[in-house]
């Protein structure tokens, strides 16, 4: 899978995340860890925008399992991930 391809995916899977219940949408969640590592072979820009998808990713992992809001941090995750995969190309 192409870093492309994995920008995409993981936006994708932030959409539909969002509109699941806290257990789901957490699963969906950990599938993507796998996705937004790095392996430092890109520019540092590409690798920065990147590092802020999973962060972002990671701050919601983290409201859900202690159950708590994550309605404000989809947006900046999905931003983050648009940021990301736009500067793939």
């Amino acid at each position: 899978m192409t870093d492309n391809e994995k920008a995409l995916t993981v936006i994708k899977t932030l959409q539909a995340a969002e509109r699941e219940q806290a257990e789901a949408a957490l699963s969906m969640l950990n599938g993507l860890v796998g996705l937004v590592q790095g392996d430092g072979a890109q520019p540092l820009e590409i690798e920065e925008a990147r590092s802020s998808t999973f962060m972002a990713i990671c701050e919601i992992g983290k409201a859900l399992h202690r159950r708590q809001p994550a309605d404000q941090l989809w947006a900046p995750a999905i931003a983050a991930a648009e940021r990301w995969k736009s500067l793939l190309r």
